[in-house]
């Protein structure tokens, strides 16, 4: 299942979590895509179940997408908050080298979403 949300604190949470369906990697790389539209400042918090994986062809896609979006998506986005089982500091470093905002693993939500929270931009 994947899913994209926006919620009143700024905060839009991708989620890519059991119950896994045959489109979840289409549904996942749309969600990529609509994030690149955003125009307007966001904090991110990922939820990944740990068993959805993509197609090489996805992996591809999902590569592009981050050189695409890049200077946009880390102008717009204040920090980012990455629930996955099994995650670990060597795989945030990655996304560390990646994107200019902070990042942080929690192990659950409510940590995720402190953490975001610290990091929300004045209005």
């Amino acid at each position: 299942m994947v899913s994209l949300e926006s919620d009143a604190e700024g905060i839009v949470t991708l989620r890519f979590a059991p119950p896994y369906a045959d489109n979840d990697e289409r549904a996942y790389l749309d969600a990529l895509a609509e994030l690149g539209r955003r125009q307007e400042p966001f904090l991110l918090l990922t939820v990944f179940g740990g068993g959805g994986k993509l197609s090489q062809a996805g992996e591809r896609e999902q590569a592009i997408w981050f050189k695409r979006t890049r200077a946009q998506f880390g102008a717009l986005c204040g920090a980012c908050a990455i629930v996955r089982p099994g995650a670990t500091e060597a795989m945030a470093d990655v996304f560390r080298r990646l994107w200019p905002f902070p990042i942080s693993l929690e192990t659950d939500e409510a940590a995720a979403r402190t953490f975001l929270l610290k990091h929300r931009r004045a209005a």
